[in-house]
């Protein structure tokens, strides 16, 4: 009765918050949602959405048929897995998304490792945020998702998913070396009150990260700079901008004019990679997790990003 484009577009609907969030994470555009979305109505025949402030919201009919979309897509996805098990080769698509920082150190490694292994595997990869990739998971647009979460900030994982842990990772505090803390090994964040910060952009699980720390610290979150980019932090740090925290993960190497001290409290995070229950044992999965556990146990054991 109903077609799987338009469960899928009301799934992501309710889960992207608006029409054109939804349309972002389909890779498709909001008049083609908003056309999927209609003709859903018109089969279920009665109102999926309804107005509110500029967006739109589920009835209490959208929702009840976006929890159906939600078991159907994924049966779907475990339908492919199985499907996928009879192969005598890991084969086929293998759709990832992953936060910068392990695009940036994890994930090449963790490719060349697959291409290696598995040359018929086709693998695309898509940068985000965990807040943009993780509902992809169990709407079954990704296979795998790679995310953080922040000890002091922790990231809900969607349900009928499984969560694997990669590793622990841990951010220091950068700060100019002419800063008049710059040569302690160690600092309470409180006393970093009289330079701004740098920060990824604003709205992002990033940024409201960052906020979300400096206020435990009874600190004005005075963010000056906000760009996409560890690297690019640094050196902003590094011309006496202002005061960033970064992820070892994410450092390659410390710019000339940067001091990296750790913080009182330690600031952690654990990265996982996230896949929809019970595929974590089935072929391009399964691969896929091998793959981005070598590259951690790297990181771990060398205490650099993998590469």
């Amino acid at each position: 009765m109903f077609g799987l484009e338009r469960m899928r577009a009301l799934y992501a609907v309710a889960t992207q918050g608006s029409v054109a969030a939804a349309a972002a994470a389909l890779h498709v555009t909001p008049s083609g949602v908003s056309q999927q979305l209609a003709k859903l109505e018109r089969e279920a025949g009665q109102p999926l959405l309804e107005p509110r402030g500029r967006g739109v919201r589920l009835t209490k009919a959208g929702q009840v048929l976006a929890g159906h979309a939600e078991r159907i897509l994924a049966q779907v996805a475990d339908a492919k897995a199985d499907l996928e098990l009879l192969q005598e080769d890991v084969i086929g698509p293998l759709r990832i998304g992953a936060i910068p920082t392990t695009v940036h150190a994890l994930l090449p490694p963790a490719l060349a490792t697959l291409a290696e292994r598995h040359p018929r595997l086709e693998v695309t990869l898509h940068e985000g945020e965990a807040e943009q990739t993780m509902p992809r998971v169990p709407a079954g647009d990704l296979d795998v998702a790679v995310v953080e979460s922040w000890t002091d900030r922790p990231t809900v994982i969607p349900p009928s998913t499984t969560r694997v842990e990669l590793f622990s990772d841990v951010a220091d505090l950068a700060l100019p070396a002419g800063h008049r803390l710059a040569r302690r090994k160690a600092v309470d964040l409180s006393e970093v009150d009289d330079l701004p910060w740098i920060g990824w952009s604003a709205g992002s699980g990033c940024y409201e990260w960052l906020v979300q720390v400096l206020r435990k610290q009874r600190l004005e979150p005075r963010i000056s700079c906000t760009v996409g980019g560890y690297p690019t932090q640094l050196a902003l740090v590094a011309g006496n901008v202002g005061a960033a925290l970064v992820p070892r993960l994410a450092r390659d190497r410390v710019p000339d004019g940067v001091r990296i001290l750790a913080t009182r409290p330690a600031l952690t995070r654990t990265i996982h990679a996230i896949c929809r229950a019970g595929e974590e044992d089935h072929g391009a999965v399964r691969a896929c997790l091998d793959a981005l556990r070598a590259a951690s146990a790297r990181f771990v054991n060398t205490g650099r990003p993998a590469g």
